[in-house]
């Protein structure tokens, strides 16, 4: 008699599961909201809510740590009352001063670290005095395109020298930083706006919120499928603007990050020639053979160092790298417009639009 009422409340279930489901889904709206406030970039929220209250208190929620995260890690400003990444860089009699920071500081450094350990060193926060020299002239020349220069190879050597990552000096028990080389700068450009984007994403999950995509500049953090649990479709975009065919592909994610690189995003000309943001270590000029690399994984932080990364490698070095991580896919667009996949990356493909 138990086993047939077991089953008997078992076949209830199944048949009502759907309609409750159905009903919940019912009462879940979608939302979007818009800024442009942080990491000097476009952010999107999507996500489903009963009311346009609910999903404005999350997204206040969103924004709010998004702002402090912006606060931390930006390197051209800096705030009173605030110890962050442009304080680290200050040089005070001509060295760098000890500076207690906030955690968080200190868990992105750390983090950077492991990602230029994972990487060969293809990301380097230590990277600064190159950064910004390359800064200057594509500012220059996007502002006043007459004006458009490369910079010299004996200012960008000379800057090179002074990239040791071990001269970062971390102290986790007393939260402080310091560089060990006075020419030295930090530039976390590669890794600041995923790593945010998957520590807010983190919160969301502890306090049970789901059904969220945040895109911070492309890099973009799924939490948990939408409202139907149906995962979301993002698509890569094309580098070649091609209005007949906007992506290169569209994948189904669910828990997924997805972050693309591409030399057709930030660049200025000169005498012609297009010269991007993505620079390479060994070169130190702009990377070379690839109009875009996108890097799927859990990890919103590790796409972002990857992307960039996989952008300063060749093809098979990437693919080796790729294939010996656990949940990591990508797809590599060459120059001339080839398209390589990783072994694992078709799983994600669908033919659906959102």
């Amino acid at each position: 008699m138990k086993k047939r009422l077991i089953c008997l409340l078992l076949a209830l279930c199944l048949l009502l599961c759907p309609l409750l489901l159905t009903s919940c889904q019912g009462r879940l709206k979608k939302f979007t909201k818009y800024s442009l406030d942080y990491f000097d970039t476009a952010t999107t929220i999507i996500g489903y809510a009963r009311d346009q209250q609910e999903f404005d208190r999350i997204c206040a929620d969103i924004l709010s740590g998004l702002e402090e995260y912006h606060r931390l890690y930006t390197i051209y400003h800096r705030y009173e009352g605030l110890e962050n990444l442009c304080t680290i860089n200050e040089r005070v009699g001509g060295a760098h001063r000890t500076v207690e920071v906030d955690r968080r500081i200190i868990d992105l450094l750390i983090y950077a670290k492991q990602m230029y350990a994972l990487t060969d060193g293809k990301i380097n926060i230590a990277m600064g005095s190159v950064l910004s020299i390359w800064h200057d002239y594509r500012e220059q020349g996007m502002s006043s395109p007459q004006l458009a220069a490369l910079p010299d190879m004996q200012e960008l050597s000379a800057a090179a020298e002074h990239t040791e990552i071990d001269k970062i000096i971390i102290d986790e028990h007393a939260s402080t930083v310091t560089l060990a080389d006075p020419a030295m700068t930090l530039d976390v450009g590669a890794i600041a706006k995923g790593y945010a984007v998957e520590m807010l994403a983190k919160e969301l999950q502890e306090k049970g919120i789901t059904g969220y995509l945040i895109n911070v500049g492309g890099n973009v953090r799924t939490i948990g499928p939408k409202a139907d649990g149906q995962p979301w479709t993002i698509g890569i975009e094309n580098p070649q603007d091609d209005e007949a065919t906007p992506h290169l592909a569209l994948l189904a994610l669910s828990d997924y990050s997805l972050v693309t690189s591409g030399s057709y995003q930030r660049f200025y000309m000169v005498n012609g020639q297009r010269y991007h943001h993505i620079i390479s270590q060994e070169t130190l000029m702009p990377a070379r053979g690839y109009q875009s690399v996108s890097v799927v994984c859990p990890n919103s932080g590790m796409a972002d160092a990857l992307s960039t990364a996989l952008f300063c490698m060749t093809l098979e070095q990437g693919q080796r790298l790729v294939e010996s991580l656990a949940s990591v896919e990508a797809m590599w667009v060459k120059e001339d417009g080839t398209i390589y996949e990783s072994s694992g990356f078709s799983a994600f493909c669908t033919t659906l639009a959102s």
